[in-house]
């Protein structure tokens, strides 16, 4: 088996990112499957392999050819930003700004052709911007720093994935923002998102924006005639198989039945909701659209328990399984 080489960025370094890491590439499995590394700071996942209380080792690299890619021992690209006694579970702009620099490593190494995903833990937005990086998170670093303008936010966990047309803005502002050639365009990045991960003719739902999708306008003001149904006509004359609007009130219980295989949310919440009442620890959330693959874990930075060693790795491991069933093969 050709197993992709991914990179994880260890985020900031104040959270519970180090610990989630370390645990998650405790398991075995990860090296079977893939060559997982770290970006970040080599002293703080040492601290945290004893905070966990892990026999892993750290190797410090600076170049993939040092890396052993082996059970057992944690490589880092090790950038040495922060300090050993980096204070646990507060805002640092010296982490945010160091956890600005792993994902552009990252991003710099996938550019070459020397990583095949990338791979997230949290950082902490208040600390980002006061390090000097005003951006509302990973996803817009990302676009940004790979010149991508058609992007979008996938949420994936069992028996369900998500994408959306709009995301971090306010509600009525998503509605303004919604409009067909954006519903087109998301339809689209989950047809081939898909494809690209095996289905061979992806199943997309495509939610309405206002309660049982207007009900033919009953409610609202035409939203779904106006800004969504030629969005969807378009991708169905391309031969995609996307249907609606459908309400999504029936609509995320149908794909998770398994009569979809995806389903395009109209914002934050009406996506959002439905994935994490699967349990915050199966979610994932994937960057579509970009030339590189990128997985996350789908909670924050969790400032409140950091340092303790009880922080739950399992959204770590299925953001790393998503980043291998979804890198190109070598």
């Amino acid at each position: 088996m050709n197993r992709p080489i991914i990179g994880i960025t260890m985020g900031d370094g104040a959270g519970v990112g180090p610990e989630i890491i370390m645990k998650a590439l405790s398991d075995a499995e990860m090296y079977v499957q893939s060559r997982p590394f770290v970006i970040g700071d080599a002293k703080l996942l040492e601290r945290a392999a004893q905070v966990v209380h892990s026999g892993l080792k750290v190797n410090t690299i600076a170049a993939l050819q040092e890396a052993k890619f082996e059970h057992g021992t944690v490589d880092c690209w090790d950038l040495n930003l922060l300090p050993a006694d980096l204070p646990f579970g507060k805002v640092s702009p010296e982490a945010g700004h160091a956890a600005f620099m792993y994902l552009q490593q990252a991003i710099e190494l996938a550019n070459r052709g020397e990583i095949d995903a990338i791979c997230t833990a949290p950082l902490n937005k208040e600390a980002l911007h006061k390090g000097g990086h005003i951006y509302p998170g990973h996803t817009e670093i990302l676009a940004e720093l790979t010149g991508t303008k058609d992007y979008s936010m996938m949420l994936s966990a069992p028996k369900l994935k998500v994408i959306h047309v709009t995301t971090h803005v306010g509600i009525i502002d998503a509605v303004k923002q919604i409009n067909p050639d954006r519903v087109y365009k998301v339809i689209r990045l989950a047809h081939e998102t898909l494809q690209k991960a095996g289905y061979t003719a992806p199943k997309i739902a495509v939610c309405g924006i206002n309660p049982h999708a207007g009900e033919n306008g009953l409610f609202g003001y035409g939203e779904e005639e106006e800004k969504v149904i030629p969005g969807v006509q378009r991708a169905q004359q391309e031969g995609i198989q996307a249907v609606g609007p459908l309400p999504a009130d029936t609509l995320f219980f149908r794909a998770t039945r398994g009569d979809f295989d995806i389903v395009v949310a109209m914002y934050h919440d009406q996506g959002h909701g439905p994935i994490k009442v699967l349990g915050l620890e199966a979610g994932v959330n994937i960057t579509v659209g970009l030339p590189i693959i990128r997985t996350s874990v789908d909670h924050g930075t969790a400032f409140d328990i950091a340092g303790k060693g009880i922080a739950d790795e399992q959204s770590m491991k299925e953001a790393l399984r998503q980043a291998i069933e979804l890198a190109p093969k070598r």
